[in-house]
């Protein structure tokens, strides 16, 4: 029975003991017996049977299995009851009680009446009980300490063991805790260990290092909860043994000894458990952690492999071998750059390579993986050191043969230039023929150490370097080398007769000296066409001296120093390619050192701690576009250059490929003065420090940051000189056009950084087009709405604006001198205000200065009157000007031409039911712009497109220009015709009022063949005289060559006009009223919103 029953715990039914109708004070009896009491409770016979059941069954399931199985006492305290109810209370223990029994002491009631009543009744029914123990009746506490000691009684049955009911439930309840804290952790531990066990290591070092993490905040959970467990053991233990610590007399009962066994096998089990858990973390964690630091060593084996891939591949590319001693060497220092920047790269494999053999040594347990990987390392590395090594033994092996080479060129040189330089009269005489053979068999002399003595043998010993280029070269060198040496032979067998036999004297003219005093190049790098060359020259030069006169010596004299010219101008220009080469170059390189040391490292995490966090994010302001430009001229423009390192004279077409790509720098130079600033302000900060430290530069980063700035103005220089050398060479006017370009391209970027500077401009700069110049003038103004003191004064003091011409518009700005350093010390412009380039027109010359000329808004409402530095200046703006208001009146006549087709093809007409005014539009068209062609050509004629219509019921007035006085002059001078004139414009008060229309000449652009009358005919290029206006836009005229008069659409008319009193002028004005005068304004109909232009002059 004592088995099938479920184990109960103190804090299952803690109300049910805490009525205490029965308890286990610990007390045992002789032999050991556990003792239960049931002490007096009047309810007894309320408890209910389940209550009852689970208190006796968690009681008898306290002690130990031996104790329990000896038997237990029970003594039922019954003194203040009725017999009735202990004899109730005995049957039902008897009926319930789970455990063995030893013995059961009952204290009968103490009445005399009860106790009487016990006596007789329990002897006539003590069968009823069923217990197979005796049970005793006990009439006094005295008796009942005859059968269990006193000190194993407590206090309320007479004896002296002290028992708390409250403090037993508590601490059976923390004893049973805790012992379930400790089955709970060894579960937990026990799951988290095959938890453990059962992961899967991951693949990459996140992961790893993720799951040590998680894996090491579990553990550590699991510690803490292990060591409040410990400690809650410890607190029951110390409580339990408190009475003895206290009082060393104290004796613990039983019970009490119990508690304190299993609470100390409690925390043996705990700590055993600990231990194991430990042990087994020791070892999961070694895993882990040798699967991390195996990722991590995968990653950096990628990484390293990576990078020394790269590097491998860019010491593939090391395969040149130079075409001359300065060309090896810079390769030579690029080899030995390239390879120290590599040193860090094979350091890292190196490093990477001996960590994965200590983890070979430690026993990791991925050995069979990281064995390959270091074995694939060490042989990459040695693989690189010994191609580095191989490389650089060619590259000396070619600066050796280049050596050689360029030695017998010298050599060769100074020979051809001995053989010019020897006076031709000197060798006529004995002791001159005897002089010079002398000095011809001393420099032979010197030969022995300069000249290349078997080609064979340079083949076998360079044959590993030798590809066709320099293999044809050394063929050329030692071809030469034989040529020099037998124009010697030749020489020497002439000077050997002349000094041989004694010849009559004779009197030669001798050559100019400067003929002979230029001495040859000498120049490592002077490239390979130049041997031939010079071969060809001075074998002609010595060729035409032998076997002629005097006189013919002097001649070919002469034909060799133009010969020399030719040749010395070719050397200067391969002087100019190489200095532009070798210093291209050098710009690559700094470039690439720049970003490298600097901008890169402004990313690098090991860095970041020493920028500060203002410069942070700053590295597209500091360094604005030049990984822009570095892939540039490293991919594009330096290969291309070294295309035309045999073809200098050809280089402008190189620029001029490329010329698109150089507005890159107006982007940088734009930005030039952000990055200035920003260098101030952080140029003392560590970061730029260390960076310079390593990279072991002696200027600071701000030098380096001007380098693209220098660099585009270099390249003029360099073509200047390049061109100069090269005036009569193929390519002189592609060097030509690539100077001008270059030079455009430095105005571009200085008008930008002008354009820039400007303040206070609302919109948006870019709407207005391209900027075509920029500059300070002094400007008056004259306009005509205004106060008249304020018109006089204006006129006569001059304000100090700086002018911006764009396509769209002129900017009027106020120059301001700003204070600081560098870029800060540039000036800014103060915006004032703008004119619509639409709204303008210009007049040349202004009376009484060569430097002035007007800018007019509207038909003259606002006069400009701009004075520059220079009269070239001047002519600059004002063909400028000229320039963008001839493109937008070309634009208006497209514009107007094509609205005049379509409304004359539905066009009413008076009296008329013809639709089509012209039904050759194409030829006509064509015929017009011819006609254009020469009308803009004539000196004192204007033209005036779709003229603005007045008033309606208006008409012309009369004015006494005839048709002969046009017809006898070339035009119109301003004095015959007021309106356009400027002064009369003034004196007529402006052009505020109503203008009364005056006849005048037009000429017809488009064919039109059927008027009011079918026999009226106009042809495109015909004149006409207006008589007056009708309505719908057409005007009635008489065709001055058929003298026939009818209607015509105005729209088809263009108007002769004469010149400005002043100036010949250019206008492209807009025109929304009456107001202009047919001289000096037009309208390009709706469809040019109703924009105008006119012009007076314009000139080829």
């Amino acid at each position: 029975m004592h088995q099938d029953i479920i184990p109960l715990y103190a804090a299952d039914i803690q109300d049910q003991l805490k009525k205490q109708f029965a308890y286990l004070s610990g007390g045992r009896g002789g032999d050991g017996c556990p003792v239960i009491t049931f002490p007096d409770y009047p309810a007894f016979s309320e408890i209910p049977e389940k209550e009852f059941q689970n208190v006796l069954t968690y009681l008898t399931s306290i002690p130990s299995l031996r104790d329990a199985g000896i038997g237990f006492i029970l003594v039922i305290d019954r003194r203040q009851d009725k017999w009735t109810s202990v004899k109730a209370s005995i049957l039902r223990i008897a009926a319930s009680f789970p455990g063995n029994l030893q013995l059961v002491l009952v204290l009968r009631p103490t009445g005399f009446f009860h106790r009487a009543l016990s006596d007789i009744a329990f002897k006539f029914n003590k069968d009823e009980f069923k217990m197979k123990v005796p049970i005793i009746m006990l009439g006094s506490v005295s008796e009942l300490q005859g059968y269990i000691d006193k000190t194993q009684l407590t206090e309320d049955l007479g004896g002296t063991l002290d028992y708390c009911h409250n403090r037993w439930l508590s601490r059976r309840t923390a004893i049973e805790g805790f012992a379930q804290k400790v089955k709970q952790t060894a579960q937990i531990l026990q799951s988290f260990g095959t938890e453990l066990a059962e992961t899967e290591l991951p693949n990459d070092v996140q992961s790893t290092s993720s799951l040590l993490a998680t894996h090491t905040e579990k553990k550590d959970k699991m510690k803490e909860d292990i060591r409040l467990a410990v400690k809650q053991g410890g607190d029951i233990r110390e409580s339990i043994t408190k009475p003895v610590t206290e009082n060393p007399e104290y004796k613990l009962n039983q019970d009490q000894l119990d508690n304190q066994t299993t609470v100390e096998r409690l925390l043996a089990q705990l700590h055993e458990t600990e231990t194991a858990f430990d042990e087994f973390w020791i070892k999961h964690q070694q895993k882990l952690e040798q699967c991390l630091r195996l990722r991590n060593f995968e990653q950096n084996f990628r990484e390293v492999k990576a990078a020394l891939d790269i590097v491998s591949e860019r010491l593939s590319t090391f395969t040149d071998v130079g075409n001359s001693c300065s060309h090896v060497e810079h390769i030579l220092k690029d080899l030995a750059n390239f390879e120290e920047k590599s040193c860090e790269t094979v350091a890292k494999a190196r490093m990477l390579a001996s960590e994965g053999d200590a983890f070979i040594q430690s026993n990791h347990y991925a050995v069979d993986s990281i064995i390959p990987k270091c074995s694939e390392l060490h042989h990459l590395c040695d693989a690189f050191t010994t191609e580095t090594e191989r490389r650089r033994n060619l590259l000396n092996k070619s600066l050796e043969l280049h050596g050689l080479l360029e030695k017998s060129l010298k050599w060769c040189d100074e020979g051809i230039y001995l053989l010019a330089s020897q006076p031709v009269d000197k060798c006529q005489s004995q002791d001159g023929a005897e002089s010079a053979l002398q000095e011809i068999e001393k420099f032979l002399d010197t030969g022995a150490g300069n000249k290349i003595k078997e080609l064979n043998k340079i083949y076998r010993e360079y044959a590993h370097i030798l590809n066709e280029d320099l293999k044809e070269h050394v063929q050329k060198v030692f071809q030469k080398q034989e040529s020099m040496e037998e124009m010697f032979q030749k020489r020497q067998v002439s000077l050997k007769k002349l000094a041989a036999k004694q010849t009559r004297p004779v009197q030669p003219v001798a050559p100019r000296p400067e003929a002979f005093v230029k001495s040859p190049c000498t120049s490592p790098g002077l490239q390979r066409e130049y041997v031939s060359n010079s071969e060809n020259s001075a074998l002609r030069r010595v060729n035409c001296r032998r076997g002629k006169s005097e006189m013919t010596e002097l001649h070919q004299s002469r034909g060799g120093s133009t010969m020399d010219d030719e040749e010395n101008l070719a050397v200067l220009r391969q002087h100019v390619m190489n200095e532009l080469i070798e210093t291209e170059r050098a710009y690559v390189e700094e470039l690439l050192c720049v970003l490298e040391g600097y901008a890169a490292e402004m990313d690098n995490p090991l860095m970041a701690h020493l920028i500060s966090p203002e410069l942070q994010n700053k590295k597209d302001i500091l360094f604005g576009n030049m990984e822009e430009i570095y892939h540039f001229h490293n991919r594009i423009f330096l290969r291309e250059l070294e295309n035309y390192v045999e073809f200098p004279e050809l280089v402008g077409r190189c620029f001029l490929d490329q010329m698109e790509d150089f507005q890159i720098y107006e982007k940088y130079c734009q930005n030039k003065p952000r990055s200035e600033s920003l260098w101030r302000q952080f140029s003392d900060s560590v970061f730029f420090q260390e960076c310079q430290r390593k990279l072991d530069h002696k200027l600071s980063l701000d030098s380096y940051l001007l380098k693209p700035v220098q660099r585009i103005t270099k390249y003029q220089l360099l073509l200047k000189e390049m061109l100069k050398y090269s005036k009569n060479c193929e390519g002189a006017e592609d060097l030509q056009e690539a100077l001008t370009s270059i030079l455009g391209i430095l105005k571009a970027v200085n008008d930008s950084m002008h354009q820039i500077a400007i303040t206070g401009y609302d919109g948006n700069l870019n709407e207005l087009g391209k900027l075509l110049m920029q500059g300070s003038f002094n400007v008056w103004t004259d306009h005509k709405k205004g106060h008249s003191k304020v018109k006089d004064l204006a006129r006569f003091k001059p304000m100090q604006r700086h002018l911006f011409l764009h396509e769209k518009a002129v900017l009027f700005c106020k120059k301001r001198e700003e204070n600081g350093e560098g870029y800060e010390k540039a000036p800014s412009y103060s915006y004032k205000h703008s004119l619509n380039m639409a709204a303008v027109g210009i007049t040349e010359n202004v009376k009484g200065d060569a430097k002035k000329f007007e800018i007019w808004y509207n038909a003259r409402e606002e006069v400009y009157i701009i004075q520059a530095p220079t009269p070239e200046v001047k002519a600059t703006w004002v063909n400028e000007i000229r320039k963008v208001l001839t493109s937008q009146l070309q634009a208006c006549r497209e514009a107007s031409q094509h609205r005049t087709l379509e409304q004359t093809q539905s066009l009413p007409l008076p009296a008329s039911s013809c639709t089509s005014p012209s039904r050759n539009h194409i030829r006509n068209t064509k015929k017009m712009e011819e006609r254009k062609a020469d009308l803009t050509s004539l000196e004192g004629y204007g033209t005036a497109v779709a003229p603005k219509y007045p008033e309606k019921g208006k008409g012309w007035a009369k004015t006494s220009h005839s048709l002969d006085a046009s017809e006898e002059n070339d035009g119109w001078s301003s004095a015959e015709d007021p309106l356009n004139s400027s002064d009369a414009e003034e004196e007529g008060g402006g052009g505020g009022g109503e203008m009364k229309l005056t006849p005048g000449k037009y000429t017809v652009v488009t064919d039109y063949e059927k008027g009011v009358s079918e026999e009226f005919t106009v042809k495109s290029g015909e004149l006409v005289q207006l008589i007056r206006e009708g309505e719908d836009g057409l005007w009635y005229v008489k065709n001055l060559s058929t003298g026939k008069e009818g209607w015509i659409p105005a729209n088809n008319l263009l108007m002769l006009i004469g010149n400005s009193k002043s100036a010949q002028s250019l206008s492209s004005s807009e025109s929304g009223t009456a107001s202009s005068t047919l001289s000096t304004s037009s309208s390009c109909s709706d469809s040019c919103n109703a924009s105008s232009t006119s012009f007076s002059d314009v000139k080829g």
